[in-house]
């Protein structure tokens, strides 16, 4: 399988599209997230454990208790059940992310 990043996002932008998942089998699922700059992120705690790669912009993050800066290349680990959320974004975010099981595998 191979894809192309910037085809991906031109479809989401069409299609007003935030995640496109472009990857699920029983052990991972794989998606990409876009965020325009002073969006507001409104996802919930999964319940699998979560990777985020930031393939470009700015922003912070809360994971927890903890917050952390975000910008291209930062790689965040969030575990299962965690709240978090990406705010004061400042740059749109393009995130490379990956659930492992694959998202909504543990939901029960």
């Amino acid at each position: 399988m191979a894809l192309s990043l910037d085809l991906l996002l031109d479809t989401m932008r069409h299609g007003s599209i935030d995640y496109c998942e472009f990857l699920r089998i029983p052990s991972m699922s794989a998606g990409v997230y876009r965020l325009p700059a002073g969006a507001v992120d409104t996802q919930s705690p999964h319940t699998e454990d979560e990777l985020y790669y930031i393939v470009s912009g700015r922003a912070s993050i809360t994971v927890g208790a903890n917050e952390h800066e975000v910008r291209t290349g930062s790689i965040v680990l969030v575990e299962a059940n965690v709240p978090h959320r990406f705010h004061s974004i400042t740059e749109e975010l393009v995130i490379l992310v990956l659930f492992a099981p694959a998202e909504y595998s543990n939901r029960g």
